[in-house]
């Protein structure tokens, strides 16, 4: 896995740590992702829903599209579906998907892009590969995370932002072995690009083996930290660790801690967390 995000030299960014005496929170759970099919049938692995509402709120679903090297004439897609009441986020992390709607937009996301649909009052739209990959195959791989929006919202009209790779804000933890794409929301003072109905922050990271990596996050927030690739360790506390492999899903913290073995392989997760009822988490991942 190559993220299209990447710096040459991570050093280079700005660093965010948690400030000493924060209180990292324990993992309440891990759950495997199952992995099912989509649309005209592109694998996904899904770890919610079956979740809990108050754990995963305000977050419905989440899909981790591939990782999957298509043949030629093997790309799938999603024809035309209609969304009310939420938003969709769908992060390519590589690859294209184009993007056609019942209210005339449209456009392609493709290597690093996002694209943030809030469907609002409702929408009918399509998520196809490009005729390009259809005819000589290649890799595809993305994140779609769905956002429930406040009551207020719900009858809104549609909207999109296209957010594209370039404008991502990239961090990096104080070691420089974990790289920090911060998408949505506000991590240690470093905003995304992404404007929010709901409050999120939502980010995607990579951890170097033997890198360290602490965040604070904030404690009105709950927080879901989803394993797109590598294996880690989640530490519950006093009470030890437990490890999960990708695909996998913990709960989040106040402070978040992460880390790899010296010997291990990278490991890549998708960050998000909303503000609901306070969940409570320290997390420390190796791979």
């Amino acid at each position: 896995m190559v993220p299209a995000i990447t710096v040459e030299d991570p050093l280079t960014l700005p660093a965010v740590q948690a400030d000493p005496g924060l209180r990292f929170r324990r993992v309440e759970r891990i759950v495997d992702a199952i992995q099912t099919y989509e649309g005209e049938g592109f694998p996904v692995r899904r770890p919610f829903p079956g979740l809990e509402r108050t754990v995963a709120d305000p977050f419905i679903l989440l899909d981790q599209m591939g990782e999957v090297q298509y043949g030629v004439g093997e790309a799938k897609g999603a024809p035309d579906h209609p969304h009310r009441g939420f938003e969709t986020v769908t992060y390519m992390i590589d690859g294209e998907f184009v993007h056609r709607d019942s209210t005339g937009g449209g456009g392609v996301i493709a290597n690093g892009d996002t694209q943030w649909m809030t469907a609002g009052a409702g929408i009918v739209h399509s998520e196809m590969p490009p005729d390009r990959l259809i005819r000589s195959g290649g890799l595809f791989h993305g994140v779609q995370l769905w956002v429930n929006l406040p009551a207020a919202q719900k009858w809104s009209p549609p909207r999109y932002q296209d957010i594209a790779a370039k404008s991502v804000t990239l961090v990096r933890s104080h070691d420089g072995g974990a790289l920090v794409r911060v998408i949505a929301g506000d991590l240690a003072g470093h905003p995304g690009p992404g404007v929010t109905q709901t409050p999120i922050t939502y980010a995607h990271v990579t951890l170097l083996p033997g890198s360290r990596l602490e965040l604070p996050w904030r404690p009105d927030f709950n927080a879901l930290v989803y394993a797109l690739g590598g294996a880690g360790r989640a530490r519950r506390s006093d009470r030890g660790s437990s490890r999960c492999s990708a695909p996998a899903r913990r709960s989040g913290s106040t402070a978040g801690r992460a880390r790899t073995n010296a010997a291990g392989t990278s490991m890549c997760c998708s960050s998000a967390g909303g503000q609901s009822a306070s969940r409570s988490c320290s997390t420390d991942h190796s791979s």
